[in-house]
């Protein structure tokens, strides 16, 4: 499947915040990409430019391309709550980003390789599948042959983030996914409004 595999800094650069996690590269150059990227923007931007440059930015974050991003908005829209929170909702409870959010991996695309190489559980059963939705209380490990593998022990041992919908049990190497998280809960810096807005024209 078609995956961005490009330059993660010059995607940062477009949207003016490091949305791949921390990056030194980014630091340094905190500006639009180009030859102008330094200088001030010509004109405003119109208010079509500015959804979808949300809607990129929540695409690039997650990781999600645009047919699966689309279907994830349309289920959201048939919701009865919040169209905009239940898309980010969704977004959070994929299988994926659980696994990113437990410390297994110290990005997104770190965590979807771990998954669909089968070395992540879900109650018990190897889950390969990175877009598989989590329901509350579902409990997300690290397959036994899998425990030893550097690359999560180091992931693991650099993670100091905490939420509240997810456990860790660092001894089982497992966690569970305690309840869909909250908007307030959920640290992106994304205006699902605008995208709301966008798939609404």
């Amino acid at each position: 499947m078609a995956r961005y595999t490009g330059p993660k800094t010059k995607i940062a650069r477009k949207f003016g915040e490091a949305i791949f996690g921390d990056d030194k590269s980014f630091e340094k150059r905190n500006y639009p990409p180009g030859q102008h990227g330094n200088a001030k923007r010509r004109g405003k931007q119109s208010e079509y430019a500015i959804q979808l440059m949300e809607k990129q930015k929540a695409k690039y974050t997650y990781g999600i391309l645009e047919k699966q991003f689309r279907n994830i908005f349309a289920k959201a829209n048939s919701s009865k709550a919040v169209t905009g929170e239940v898309l980010l909702q969704l977004c959070e409870s994929r299988l994926d980003n659980v696994v990113y959010r437990m410390g297994l991996s110290n990005s997104r695309s770190g965590a979807r390789q771990l998954v669909s190489h089968r070395h992540i559980t879900v109650n018990g059963e190897l889950v390969n599948i990175p877009s598989y939705t989590l329901k509350a209380g579902d409990v997300v490990g690290v397959r036994e042959k899998s425990k030893s593998l550097t690359a999560i022990a180091d992931a693991l041992a650099s993670n100091s983030s905490v939420y509240e919908w997810i456990t860790w049990n660092s001894e089982k190497m497992e966690g569970t996914f305690v309840a869909v998280p909250e908007r307030l809960q959920i640290p992106e810096n994304i205006k699902e409004q605008l995208i709301v807005e966008l798939y609404s024209k």
